[in-house]
């Protein structure tokens, strides 16, 4: 099977069986999707959705956020990963949204990166979810699906994988791919033991044909 075959099967699966893939993150706003992305990193999407309703009641857009300090922060958000590194992001971030951005969240990644707390990930979810960009933002589980299915090769780094998976998705699928692939990562192929009798894609995977040998 060639790579182009590869991708061809993975992306008919997809559009078959999950059409319709969306970010988990629960927000109204482009600001209520930064915030959540920031407390998303290394943190599960269902305890991000279980500290924002209130956490956005308290500072329902950037300029309430701006005028806070880390410690009015914290409380809201101390059952996440790293509670004290992200008060402090979202403080800052709050306050470069409202004097250097206008409170409008950028719709470009060099701008989006600039913001505390925001990197390359981060910018690329923003970009595709609130903006419809072809950005293909790779986590953990980007990472690992992509290797395993062998959609990546060799690649190191989350950059590297980036790369290699926005020169093979059409432009027009990258945003809604990124989704697709996170969805798998998250619960079909897990981690320690993917649920390779449930997976639909073992026909074009290179981590089960080389499990099944």
């Amino acid at each position: 099977m060639t790579r182009k075959e590869r991708y061809e099967g993975v992306i008919s699966y997809f559009r078959q069986y999950m059409p319709e893939a969306e970010t988990e993150l629960k927000y109204t706003d482009p600001y209520e999707l930064l915030v959540a992305v920031i407390l998303s990193a290394q943190c599960t999407d269902k305890r991000v959705n279980l500290v924002t309703p209130e956490l956005f009641k308290q500072f329902p857009t950037a300029k309430h956020m701006a005028a806070a300090l880390p410690e009015d922060i914290f409380p809201y958000i101390r059952s996440v990963s790293y509670p004290n590194n992200k008060s402090k992001h979202l403080a800052g971030m709050a306050k470069m949204l409202t004097t250097t951005f206008k409170n409008k969240v950028p719709d470009q990644i060099d701008d989006l990166i600039k913001l505390p707390g925001v990197g390359r990930k981060t910018a690329n979810v923003i970009a595709s979810v609130v903006y419809r960009k072809p950005a293909m933002a790779v986590d953990t589980h980007v990472f690992r699906v992509s290797a395993r299915l062998g959609l990546t090769l060799n690649a190191k780094t989350p950059l590297a994988a980036e790369k290699q998976l926005i020169k093979y998705i059409p432009e027009d699928l990258i945003a809604t791919a990124h989704h697709w692939l996170i969805l798998h990562g998250r619960y079909i192929c897990i981690a320690r033991k993917p649920k390779c009798e449930e997976c639909g894609l073992s026909r074009y995977c290179k981590f089960y044909q080389k499990s099944n040998l």
